[in-house]
């Protein structure tokens, strides 16, 4: 198992990720990116919308809001569907999701006379009750009823009250699909396990409404393509497995859902779920907003309201998949070395740039033309501050697979060297060539 706590240590370090308003005592279940953690997540998903949006025909990427009525809630089932058992300890008040409570995630849970004890203090529970996760709040002055608004505990919806939208502005036939990436915000009883489960995420969600005899064989598919995508990504196999909902445990709108599970440090959860949803979110929001969301059918010269079936994975939780799953320890030249060996299309960096001494003025000129040659092309970073060596420490640390070193050669020749992350080893190039072959390292 890999050391989770040196992990959060080094992005803190690094610049990856940072305990939101920290400087206030921290904010529990919420999260800020710096400067590499935006880049890597963009890396994320840039290749998550080429995959699912551009390599295909007929799906269309579109941004909703992150307000949203309460009348749009009601017609999804949040309102009354979307909410945890709560229990809490009538001594230190420690709050619990009941599920988590009694599968043994905090310790042991106790009894006295027939009560459930708290596994921290010892001290008497409460009974569960409901708790709705969505935030709640008013548009405008006066805190009533028609005022009421949510913020979005998923995208989803924006792409089922848009249907209509985009049906009339695209013209797609079926199959076809509507994307989305946005914040979507569930206030977690208990958020926990750093990224895996907190307040405020985003979420890469595709709806692909298709014929509703055809959804099984749809179901099957984006399955399959979605798992396969991970090992794409460069995740070993043996850490992903396919999770398939028995009936009793699907959601209010599925008829079928498998989950793809990632073995995090604290075992095999949930990383992406995929859902035939079927025609019940059409439906529902036809019913509430009094608008026809069904689709006709030149073909069959009939109206009816297309199945969706929903690839849903949150970004961070993928983030953090990626963390762990590229994260390495390992000893060069008797040092000991922590390295992330992110797939060089994945690294936050791509390339860097150094001189072989700082204090050389014609190697460090040198540097800089290739630098400001390279940086329009590629992620690339300068760096000549330290020894050689600590330098290229500081990149094996934050992922990037390449560093190009400018030497007393290069000024003869026009070479220079290439490093490989992983191997550590140099090969020159000129610099020439040096365009044409990171294009080709670089490729996903």
């Amino acid at each position: 198992m890999k050391d989770l706590e040196k992990i959060i240590s080094i992005l803190k370090q690094r610049g990856f990720v940072f305990p939101s308003q920290e400087i206030y005592g921290g904010f529990k279940g919420v999260y800020d990116y710096g400067p590499l953690g935006v880049l890597l997540k963009n890396k994320i998903k840039n290749l998550w919308i080429k995959d699912v949006v551009f390599r295909r025909e007929n799906i269309f990427l579109i941004e909703s809001s992150i307000l949203g009525l309460r009348k749009v809630y009601e017609a999804s089932g949040h309102l009354e569907h979307f909410h945890d058992l709560l229990i809490e300890c009538r001594s230190c008040h420690q709050r619990f999701r009941a599920d988590h409570l009694f599968e043994g995630e905090y310790g042991e849970v106790s009894y006295r006379e027939g009560k459930a004890l708290c596994p921290l203090c010892q001290g008497e529970l409460t009974e569960a009750r409901t708790f709705n996760l969505m935030f709640k709040t008013y548009i405008g002055p006066v805190e009533e009823l028609a005022s009421e608004a949510y913020l979005r505990p998923e995208t989803a919806q924006g792409m089922f009250y848009n249907f209509k939208n985009v049906l009339n502005s695209m013209r797609p036939k079926l199959p076809f699909g509507i994307a989305q990436i946005g914040k979507a915000f569930r206030n977690e009883i208990t958020p926990k396990n750093f990224l895996f489960r907190i307040r405020e995420f985003e979420q890469m969600e595709l709806e692909f409404f298709v014929k509703p005899e055809e959804a099984p064989k749809w179901f099957e598919y984006w399955v399959e393509e979605r798992f396969n995508w991970y090992l794409k990504l460069g995740f070993k196999k043996e850490n992903l497995k396919k999770y398939v909902y028995p009936k009793e445990e699907l959601a209010h709108y599925s008829d079928a859902t498998v989950d793809i599970y990632y073995n995090y440090p604290f075992g095999f959860k949930e990383l992406e779920g995929i859902a035939n949803r079927t025609n019940y979110d059409l439906k529902r929001h036809s019913e509430y907003s009094g608008e026809d969301l069904s689709y006709f059918d030149e073909e069959k010269k009939e109206r009816y309201y297309p199945y969706v079936i929903e690839p849903s994975v949150g970004v961070d939780r993928l983030l953090f998949a990626v963390f762990v799953e590229f994260y390495d320890e390992d000893e060069i030249d008797g040092e000991k070395r922590n390295v992330f060996r992110f797939p060089p299309f994945l690294a936050p960096i791509e390339v860097c740039v150094l001189p072989l001494l700082s204090n050389r003025e014609n190697l460090v000129k040198k540097a800089e033309e290739v630098y400001k040659d390279l940086k329009d092309d590629f992620i690339c970073v300068y760096d000549d501050s330290g020894s050689i060596g600590k330098r290229y420490r500081r990149q094996d640390e934050i992922g990037t697979p390449f560093c190009l070193t400018i030497d007393f050669q290069t000024l003869e020749d026009n070479t220079l060297t290439i490093r490989d992350r992983d191997t550590t080893k140099q090969e020159r190039i000129k610099i020439e060539e040096v365009k044409d072959y990171l294009r080709e390292k670089l490729k996903f």
